[in-house]
């Protein structure tokens, strides 16, 4: 069969394979994943039964910490050749029971369209058409050299030591020539790169007394306040972003702000920061000896962890009575937007959806960073989240099918590629 053929093949069948899609989706919905606590053993044995009907598939399951369960999956094609990555994550935010759910948040409720259910859109969904595009592809196996992982992370949620790094550092084959991720988005966006982090917290300490005789002490919410303001200082440092992302992020704009929220694209371009926790005090009538607060800051490509953590060394060193420490740090990281696998999805995406999609940065981070980080390419492209985190979240059907066959097609046209050339 000439590769045109196998292509329609592996569409068609993915297509014919919607019912499977949709209960697959609906069953790893049912499996409780939330992280805290962070037990994904149920969803891992979904995900493992469905593996073990696939003929010729290697699965093994490993178990880091208590109920962290990482499953891996490796199909051969029938010559040497490339391996490519399906990767995700099995664990998803908490319920929220509180938050007036209309649907059972594990019913995996199909309706107009939609499922519902916590974890539906980040990222069942995109697991479950992973694993169906890995299911077609064995069946053609005869067509493909290489080799097919996948790699399904029971900690994200959490930053992933116990997830996605723990394969990469432990496990040999859970690493490839390239990664696709199914993680949230949107089938009219490939995202390429994320921006990196720096989470803080910022102490201050200062003198008790009482609030009528400010002259005898020393105000820590005053000391905290000044080190805050420093602190956003940071939001102007300068970005030397790569042209190609630049232009990246300008060209995406009119599709990517549509749905991820206008004002994306600045927010890609530059440092953020977000004061998100703080405390301090015990009463309007006393001077407070101790404050504190948490910082989120995120650097888009073109700004280190470095170039801040220097900033932040100098700005906050100048306060009296403050102190301050990283808690998590992370790289920005991105693909070459023109490298193959963005090549490869895009055209996939384009015959899929009858339309070119974008190529954009992605605000929010994945375990696509961690592949990065570690040299792989890698591209997230899954299905548009409606009420991720919140109540009745859910995907579009119609949207979830797509995702399978771009994974599918994008997969085979990288592993055949260097055959064809």
């Amino acid at each position: 069969m000439q590769a045109a053929d196998i292509r329609g093949a592996i569409a068609g069948r993915i297509a014919e394979s919607t019912g499977e899609l949709i209960e697959l989706t609906r069953q790893l919905v049912a499996a409780p994943s939330p992280n805290p606590p962070g037990d994904v053993a149920a969803a891992a044995a979904v995900a493992i039964a469905f593996l073990q009907t696939i003929g010729g598939a290697a699965v093994e399951r490993f178990e880091p910490a208590p109920g962290i369960v990482n499953v891996v999956a490796r199909i051969a094609g029938d010559r040497p050749g490339r391996r490519l990555v399906f990767n995700g994550h099995l664990d998803t935010f908490p319920v929220g029971e509180h938050l007036g759910w209309t649907v059972a948040p594990f019913g995996g409720v199909l309706a107009d369209g939609r499922l519902y259910g916590r974890g539906v859109s980040d990222m069942k969904g995109g697991l479950a058409a992973s694993l169906i595009a890995a299911r077609v592809l064995a069946e053609h196996r005869a067509d493909w050299p290489g080799e097919i992982a996948l790699t399904l992370a029971g900690d994200e949620e959490n930053m992933g030591s116990l997830g996605t790094r723990w394969l990469l550092d432990n496990v040999p084959h859970a690493r490839g020539d390239a990664m696709i991720c199914g993680d949230v988005g949107s089938p009219q966006i490939v995202r390429f790169g994320e921006k990196g982090l720096l989470w803080i917290e910022i102490v201050a300490q200062g003198s008790p007394a009482h609030g009528a005789h400010v002259h005898k002490g020393i105000n820590a919410i005053d000391r905290l306040r000044a080190a805050l303001d420093a602190l956003k200082r940071a939001e102007d440092i300068a970005v030397a972003a790569p042209p190609e992302v630049t232009a990246a992020i300008a060209a995406a704009k009119p599709v990517s702000e549509p749905l991820s929220g206008a004002g994306e694209a600045d927010t890609l371009g530059r440092v953020t920061v977000n004061i998100g926790a703080i405390a301090g005090g015990t009463s309007a009538n006393l001077v407070p000896a101790a404050a504190c607060a948490q910082a989120d800051i995120r650097l888009p490509v073109g700004v280190g962890t470095a170039t801040v953590e220097a900033r932040l060394r100098d700005w906050l060193g100048a306060i009296d009575g403050v102190s301050w420490r990283v808690v998590r740090r992370y790289e920005p990281r991105y693909t070459d937007p023109d490298h193959e696998i963005v090549r490869c999805v895009m055209k996939a995406a384009s015959e899929v959806l009858g339309a070119r999609p974008v190529v954009n940065m992605r605000v929010g981070a994945s375990d696509a960073r961690l592949y990065r980080m570690d040299g792989i390419p890698s591209v997230v492209f899954g299905c548009t989240p409606y009420n991720m985190g919140g109540p009745d979240e859910n995907i579009l059907v119609a949207e979830l099918v797509a995702v399978a066959k771009v994974h599918a097609l994008a997969a085979f046209d990288f592993l055949t590629t260097s055959q064809r050339e």
